[in-house]
């Protein structure tokens, strides 16, 4: 387990970091803004682009991502349920959705996959799947449920998607790996400069975020946040084990790969998301936080059951 530990710590080092920015006043009122906005609109793009440019687009339709797929329906499904019951509202209910099922397959899930699976390219699938479905969908829900986009003609909503910058980024990267182009380095090599920001930018802002703000429970966004945390933490595991087992009857193996992937915790990067539409944005970071935590003691018994 030495893989998830150093993931860890390297994430705790640079949000620890943030929060002493915080703490001093650093980058003054408006620092934790200005990362997020250079994260949302600059870095992440460009790490989105240089990463999926030369991704290999036929892992999209293996069974190990198909059960992933499932599985992050399944609990956000059950959010968006209760969301609507409860009457939390679009924004917040997607945001909610998004920390109950999207997990952290870059700067977590990579290291894990490396020092735990031993194959660093089991999280390339769900990388693709996130990035080219699940964000621009619900990323359009965030455009379309602000309050500018009331009388807004609908063929404007129809190209909603195609102004966001994050999935104008992963369409150009999915279209030049489509394409089978390859892209000179004296072009690619300064995204992949820009795109080198973009986690220690989302991990900065939200560690800048934690200075000064409540324990995490309070408020109105207490059960939003410990029911995403739940499904998040056991409940996107525990349907990944039963479809991967029990519906396409995987082996051993493969089992024990999609339920590391599906245990990984909530991204920080929707923190950056939650921050740019202005909702949820508490109730985002305290479930990064409290799932994060909690990924330790959970990839602990995982590996101790199935590995």
């Amino acid at each position: 387990m030495g893989g998830v530990i150093t993931g860890f710590a390297i994430i705790a080092s640079v949000i620890g970091t943030g929060y002493l920015l915080g703490w001093r006043g650093s980058l003054g009122e408006n620092g934790r803004e200005v990362l997020t906005k250079l994260a949302f609109y600059v870095a992440t793009p460009a790490l989105l682009f240089t990463t999926l440019a030369g991704a290999d687009l036929g892992v999209i339709f293996s069974t190990p991502l198909l059960v992933t797929a499932i599985s992050t329906c399944a609990v956000a499904a059950v959010f968006i349920a209760l969301g609507a019951i409860r009457g939390w509202g679009v924004g917040r209910t997607t945001i909610g959705a998004l920390c109950s099922s999207y997990v952290n397959a870059g700067n977590l899930g990579i290291p894990i996959a490396v020092y735990v699976l031993n194959d660093a390219t089991l999280v390339a699938p769900v990388l693709l799947f996130q990035q080219l479905i699940v964000m621009p969908v619900a990323l359009t829900v965030l455009d379309l449920s602000g309050g500018g986009s009331a009388g807004t003609p609908v063929w404007q909503r129809v190209l909603t998607p195609f102004r966001n910058p994050v999935v104008i980024s992963a369409l150009a990267g999915v279209a030049v790996a489509g394409s089978g182009w390859t892209v000179p380095e004296q072009l690619l090599e300064p995204a992949v400069l820009i795109g080198n920001m973009a986690v220690p930018a989302v991990l900065l802002a939200f560690g800048i975020s934690l200075h000064g703000s409540s324990l995490p429970g309070q408020g109105d966004d207490r059960w939003p946040m410990l029911l995403s945390v739940a499904l998040k933490s056991v409940g996107m595991p525990v349907v990944a084990w039963a479809v991967a087992a029990g519906v396409f009857g995987l082996g051993a193996t493969d089992v024990f790969h999609v339920v590391v992937t599906s245990a990984l915790p909530a991204a920080q990067n929707l923190f950056t998301y939650a921050s740019r539409y202005q909702v949820g944005v508490r109730l985002a970071r305290e479930s990064i936080l409290l799932s994060t935590v909690l990924a330790i003691p959970v990839l602990v018994v995982v590996a101790a059951l199935l590995g």
